[in-house]
């Protein structure tokens, strides 16, 4: 049997053990093209030994000295081959985001001298083509589809032979599990990315100590539906746990078409962000709030219900009795949207509203959240499935092989095989975050019941008030955000006399109760200066101030006309507020609030 070491050795592995007709899948030409394990073992060697006769190797096995591979692309089955065609040579696949700028996309290539880069189609080769001149360790540029002017990705497999494959099996043995699989680059507060560092030991023992402590089963039959951007670490990671485990890989088009895919997949599993979850919670609402009479009474009653579920601690008889009346007569509903076969969502990469993991989890809808960063392969905790290994509002106990402790100021540290090798070329900040040996996260944390981790906030996002009071923004938009009328939300108020919010409601709740209330909705802009919409914005905001201490409370805010998103540059691709952009963006609605 392949003992698992490298993260390419999950093809092997998975041809040993399960074989399948469909390892990968994807939506070619309207339909569901599969790629079984043997097919997919072909492909990447093929590439492999086409890449090999365009040089791209090791070299002296150091980490500046072997080649990098840049891939930009939407999630495919193309994607994860590239990946272990590349690791197979003992050269460095460095993933970057599709929204990512120009400026950066240049600034990582020739940080990392990218030999080749793989793109998905015409717009991402137009934009890698627009900077390739200032790029000089760039040889080309190859496209997963058929792009005019562009080399298609099939052109290396072509060049293998019977010879380069030969290579490309004695090659793979020689790769140590200290080699460097990867190299992800991360913003940073320096303002430019960081390239994080990971080798197969530190990707491969993450997976399998969380495969083990979830715990994901073998399971051939299951299938799982990848949306996440597979440059970050967690779908890269949740990926290969799924190899590992025999389970199916389903790609989604693209985030819009996610609803019909999963209703065409029936998916065992997926992976999300809380962003999307809130999404998906704010349809069903929209929906909800379309109803009338008893219908309309049946739907909130059943919400209501949901969100009082512990599994922890059991509502008695009558709470579980009237809970399975509202799964049977409304959750039903929302299981079959997502496909009525899902069992299990796990949800990283921000914190997730507590009112939103209780609903899910009562309408029989599994979703854990878990938590790490890039620097940790990534992940640190993560709630189980197993009974008692859950807490809602919290990210579970930590792995496997993982040894977690908080620093005095609350921030969370961690040690372990999966703590990163550092950052790419860059000592001094390597020195700062791993400190004999410990991971410094930047996250403040603290313990529940000795057993699970809960998040309060970030250590960078703490500020002070003028009056030297420090405040955790974190857990305040969250309460605001459990609001049925607020969409979005950002706290404010470093170095100012009290705590403000610039405030984006939902237009879509709204809309309703302005209806309700006989108000006319002629645009968002008309709408946030209502004097009755924004005394209704007000009355929410001060029935949840009494939850926060007093200097937590939000004294005044600011509605915003429109929702912040990746395309507009206020939210990152894994959909967490970048704060310093946002502050830039609204400085005159901010110093409104402090007039």
């Amino acid at each position: 049997m392949v003992q698992p070491r490298r993260l390419f050795d999950c093809v092997d592995y998975q041809l040993e053990k399960f074989d399948k007709q469909d390892m990968l899948a994807a939506k070619e030409n309207g339909a569901w093209r599969k790629y079984s394990t043997r097919e997919v073992k072909e492909k990447v060697n093929n590439l492999s030994a086409g890449l090999l006769q365009l040089s791209v190797s090791a070299n002296d096995w150091s980490d500046e000295g072997a080649d990098k591979i840049g891939i930009i692309s939407n999630n495919r089955p193309e994607w994860i081959i590239t990946d272990m065609a590349v690791q197979q040579l003992g050269a460095m696949l460095v993933p970057v985001y599709p929204t990512t700028n120009p400026t950066e996309i240049q600034f990582i290539f020739n940080d990392a001298q990218v030999k080749y880069v793989f793109v998905s189609g015409k717009d991402l080769y137009e934009k890698v083509k627009a900077i390739a001149q200032n790029i000089p360790s760039l040889k080309n540029i190859y496209a997963f589809d058929q792009v005019e002017g562009a080399d298609h990705w099939n052109a290396i497999s072509a060049l293998a032979t019977p010879e380069t494959i030969a290579q490309v099996e004695q090659i793979k043995k020689s790769i140590p599990e200290s080699h460097l699989a990867t190299i992800i680059y991360t913003s940073g507060t320096t303002g430019t990315p960081k390239g994080v560092m990971l080798t197969h030991k530190n990707i491969v023992s993450n997976l399998l100590d969380g495969k083990a402590s979830f715990p994901f089963p073998d399971a051939p039959d299951y299938k799982a539906l990848s949306f996440l951007p597979l440059n970050h670490i967690f779908e890269k990671n949740v990926s290969y746990i799924y190899l590992f485990s025999g389970i199916s890989i389903y790609y989604a088009e693209s985030l819009d078409s996610i609803g019909d895919n999963l209703k065409e997949v029936m998916p065992d599993m997926f992976t999300t962000v809380p962003r999307l979850l809130e999404k998906v919670f704010e349809r069903i609402m929209s929906k909800g709030n379309e109803l009338t009479g008893f219908k309309r009474k049946l739907f909130y009653w059943s919400v209501d219900l949901a969100e009082k579920y512990d599994n922890l601690h059991s509502g008695g008889v009558y709470y579980n009795l009237k809970l399975a009346i509202a799964n049977k007569l409304i959750f039903s509903k929302w299981r079959e949207a997502l496909g009525n076969n899902v069992k299990c969502i796990i949800t990283g990469g921000a914190a997730c509203q507590e009112k939103l993991l209780r609903i899910f989890n009562g309408a029989k809808i599994p979703v854990f959240e878990g938590y790490g960063p890039t620097e940790n392969s990534p992940v640190i905790a993560v709630n189980r499935q197993e009974p008692g290994g859950m807490m809602i509002g919290t990210v579970g106990p930590p792995i496997n092989d993982i040894v977690v402790k908080l620093a005095e100021d609350g921030e969370i540290l961690v040690k372990g095989p999966s703590v990163m090798k550092g950052y790419y070329k860059r000592p001094d900040l390597t020195a700062e975050t791993v400190i004999d040996g410990w991971l410094h996260t930047g996250d403040i944390g603290t313990w529940i019941n000795n057993k699970f981790l809960k998040i309060t906030d970030r250590k960078k996002e703490l500020f002070k008030t003028s009056g030297g009071k420090y405040v955790a923004p974190q857990p305040i938009e969250n309460l605001l955000k459990s609001s049925l009328f607020i969409e979005q939300v950002m706290v404010v108020g470093a170095e100012r006399k009290f705590v403000g919010a610039l405030i984006v409601p939902s237009f879509a709740t709204l809309k309703v109760w302005m209806k309700e209330h006989n108000i006319s909705f002629n645009s968002n802009e008309a709408a946030i200066k209502n004097e009755q919409v924004l005394n209704h914005y007000k009355n929410i905001v001060e029935s949840m101030n009494p939850k926060f201490n007093h200097v937590e409370q939000i004294k005044k805010f600011e509605l915003l006309p429109r929702e912040w998103s990746v395309d507009t540059g206020e939210m990152t691709p894994k959909m967490s507020l970048k704060r310093k952009i946002i502050m830039e963006k609204y400085k005159d609605e901010v110093e409104r609030i402090y007039s």
